[in-house]
């Protein structure tokens, strides 16, 4: 099978990030939003000869100084908004980073986007549809480049499960399971921007649901979704008890907690495909289950992690029948020391500088915020509900 444009990006970008670095002029670099996440943004931008990192933006008052001082990072300069930072010309801007929480990705990268600067958006995309289309609306109106932060796009095994997919040795696709989680991990360690609602907007749906969608959503051709049934539930966050033992002594983040903490969909996409999706932040069990994609030729098994981790859990299986007798193949992970976030900065860089595709493309993500918002919406309801997406 031929190679589609986004393996043809893909495989660019991948080349690109392993030759060698045009240093002569550098890409200027903002940092929106110093928290968790912005930390691996930072290690990676100063260890590129080609970068710079100039300016960096927090709602926190000193809190973008002590970030890079903490990184060795004396001379960059520090806003007390994203606004400030991005309405600051003398700066001279190429690209900037959103590492803020969720409720503000749309926001900040929709007013990057309109001053004319290249934008690499953390995941989750954002937290509604709407918003998703209107950052798709800036995107197009400032033809700069906006990839999504789904780094497991880069992770060998992730590839592997694609290639066998659209090898054609699956058949006809329709019906894919896909999830994961954990079985204790609500991420409060890090304050409360997880578990907000002011903040968070939605919690394991977007946090980790995003990529276990992608993962195959990105393997089929992300058909577009049609319609969605969801059901979310806070039944572990919301318990003073859990918080308390698990967070180590804070049962305040079970008053905060105002996203879910378990979510699943039942969702029908172009095509004739089912998908039946669940992930959680915490439950009863190890595991909702390992992801399979069912096919008319045969079916895929992609093994499961104790914890979402942006691979998968072990060798893959493919059911078929050869000769009138049932078979299994097995394709052996791959072992690589690929860093996925080095190089989906790296591929975003590369863009930038040379005026390639979004590695990661929000025409695509879309979709995925689609799904993660009808969810919602849908057990908001309590209703199967229609997923309207307009030609942007």
């Amino acid at each position: 099978m031929a190679k589609s444009n986004n393996d043809a990006r893909l495989d660019f970008n991948v080349a690109s990030a392993a030759a060698e670095i045009d240093t002569s002029k550098k890409v200027r670099v903002g940092i929106i939003g110093t928290g968790w996440i912005a930390g691996p943004h930072v290690e990676i931008y100063k260890n590129m000869p080609d970068v710079e990192i100039v300016a960096g933006a927090d709602l926190v008052p000193g809190k973008a100084e002590s970030f890079f001082k903490g990184y060795g990072l004396e001379n960059v300069k520090c806003y007390g908004s994203h606004k400030e930072m991005l309405d600051d010309d003398s700066l001279k801007l190429d690209a900037v980073s959103v590492c803020t929480y969720n409720a503000t990705h749309a926001e900040c990268a929709i007013y990057a986007l309109d001053k004319g600067i290249n934008v690499l958006l953390e995941k989750p995309m954002c937290v509604t549809l709407e918003e998703a289309i209107e950052i798709r609306k800036a995107e197009k109106r400032s033809g700069k480049v906006l990839s999504i932060g789904f780094q497991p796009r880069f992770d060998p095994n992730m590839q592997m499960v694609k290639s066998v997919v659209q090898s054609g040795v699956l058949g006809k696709i329709y019906y894919i399971q896909t999830g994961g989680g954990r079985r204790r991990g609500i991420p409060t360690p890090f304050g409360t921007s997880f578990i907000a609602k002011e903040t968070g907007g939605i919690g394991a749906l977007g946090d980790i649901g995003c990529y276990s969608l992608d993962m195959l959503l990105n393997a089929i051709g992300y058909p577009k979704p049609l319609t969605v049934t969801g059901y979310t539930s806070a039944y572990f966050g919301t318990d003073p008890n859990y918080c308390s033992y698990v967070q180590q002594g804070h049962p305040e983040y079970a008053a905060a907690f105002g996203v879910d903490d378990f979510a699943a969909g039942f969702v029908r996409l172009e095509g004739d495909i089912i998908v039946d999706f669940r992930i959680s932040w915490a439950m009863n069990m190890d595991t909702p289950g390992d992801a399979l994609i069912l096919g008319t030729k045969g079916g895929l098994r992609i093994p499961s992690t104790d914890c979402w981790n942006g691979t998968i859990g072990g060798p893959l299986k493919i059911y078929s029948e050869v000769g009138g007798e049932q078979v299994c193949t097995e394709i052996p992970m791959k072992e690589s020391n690929v860093n996925c976030f080095e190089v989906k900065i790296r591929s975003f860089v590369d863009a930038v500088k040379y005026g390639g595709a979004a590695p990661v493309p929000s025409s695509e993500i879309i979709y995925n915020q689609a799904i993660l918002s009808g969810i919602k919406k849908s057990a908001d309801l309590g209703k199967e509900i229609e997923i309207e997406i307009p030609e942007i």
